[in-house]
């Protein structure tokens, strides 16, 4: 015990904290908040889900992202960037407000995908810099941490908006949710850069083209490609099957307020539990177990939402199917950041890194576009139930990459 509550209450396990609130607040005001005010705007639920492909720069990160490995601004190689892109996110966030759903989609189209861009780069740095203060052992359970504060910070943009949003101006609501932003800010004002003896590339061609000779000669080739592909895969269900919740618990008849307090308030302690829980787990059974049991928690956990769609409007219900996805996902993608953690080489965090979250994140942005469309076609119930079988795939994929019996 004492040995878990010395990890808990490091310093760096404190700043996991404030980079995973920071990181995960434009995402879920991208895939959580906009959608929202879309469908209250009554905007085609087919175009609610072609936004997703504003989510795009999250799959492409790694194109740009040697240029946080190369090049060195303001505060240094990592603080001078994030404080860069956090101001920038404050200022794009805030601005949306100023403009008609009805008729501006195109201009709010054009702001979300810079916010998308923005809040990918400021992903990048934030990742690496996260893993260059962390020890191998203290992976788990700062990227547990950081994971529980993405979550955490998904009830600015998918609670607190949506219940000012039944008392406020939409500009208000996106005024307010911006100036969140500033936790970030702080943040970067206060750490120090991180202390490692990485040795900066001599030239952008370096920091484009080594990442990819170290991580394949490391696995070797064919290796290298399963890691490559469970990444892709491994959240694939469960991201599809989320993509859409806000329009479908609209759908569904419930309102605004009950959404707010009820969908994303009931994954709250779910999710902070599941996250430390995973994160302590994962000191004692390692990486590779964790793999195993958080994905099949991850998949089950598709199937309550099955239910939802046939029961209908039913807080109860709606309150056991938010929480229980929140823990699962939460386990989830606790154990897969850690994976992803292990396989960077500390030369090339931020390219490597960008490159494995880009695929985790290509469902998300990509095949989610289509779920408009699906849903439409399908309907939810049945949708559901295509994203449980598209989860399955990912967990075939462990007796490759990550053996249960292989001590990680």
């Amino acid at each position: 015990m004492n040995k878990y509550l010395k990890v808990l209450l490091n310093k760096k396990m404190g700043i996991c904290c404030l980079t995973g609130f920071s990181s995960g607040l434009p995402l879920f005001i991208l895939i959580s908040l906009i959608p929202a005010w879309l469908r209250i705007e009554n905007i085609d639920l087919k175009v609610i889900g072609l936004f997703s492909l504003i989510q795009l720069p999250f799959t492409w990160k790694f194109i740009w992202a040697p240029i946080f490995d190369r090049y060195r601004i303001l505060m240094g190689r990592r603080r001078g960037w994030l404080i860069v892109f956090q101001i920038l996110l404050l200022l794009s966030i805030s601005s949306l407000g100023f403009f008609n759903a009805a008729i501006d989609l195109k201009t709010i189209a054009l702001i979300s995908f810079l916010i998308a861009i923005f809040s990918a780069s400021h992903d990048v740095v934030i990742d690496a810099y996260r893993r260059e203060i962390l020890d191998d052992a203290e992976l788990g359970i700062g990227n547990a941490i950081h994971v529980n504060a993405y979550k955490i910070s998904s009830l600015i943009p998918g609670s607190l908006s949506l219940i000012l949003a039944d008392m406020i101006s939409w500009q208000n609501v996106f005024l307010i949710t911006s100036l969140f932003m500033l936790v970030g800010i702080g943040m970067t004002l206060t750490v120090k850069e991180p202390d490692t003896q990485y040795i900066q590339p001599k030239n952008l061609k370096d920091s484009v083209i080594q990442p990819f000779i170290s991580f394949f000669k490391k696995n070797g080739r064919e290796n290298a490609l399963y890691i490559l592909l469970f990444i892709f895969l491994y959240k694939l269900g469960d991201s599809m099957a989320t993509a859409l919740v806000t329009p479908f618990y609209i759908d569904l008849n419930f309102s605004m307020t009950e959404i707010g307090i009820i969908a994303k308030n009931a994954g709250l302690w779910a999710s902070v539990i599941g996250g430390f829980l995973g994160g302590i787990w994962m000191i004692k059974i390692g990486i590779n177990k964790a793999l195993w049991i958080f994905g099949f928690l991850q998949l089950v956990t598709i199937i309550p939402f099955i239910v939802l769609s046939m029961v209908g409007h039913n807080l109860i219900l709606l309150g056991i199917t938010v929480g229980l996805e929140s823990f699962a996902m939460g386990l989830g993608t606790t154990a897969l950041i850690a994976f992803i953690s292990k396989q960077t080489d500390p030369r090339y965090t931020a390219t490597q890194f960008a490159l494995f979250t880009s695929l985790a994140s290509i469902p998300r942005s990509i095949t989610n576009a289509s779920t408009g469309f699906v849903v439409e076609s399908l309907g939810w119930t049945n949708f559901f139930y295509l994203c449980f079988l598209l989860a399955i795939p990912g967990m075939l994929l462990l007796l490759k990459v990550a053996p249960y019996k292989l001590k990680s």
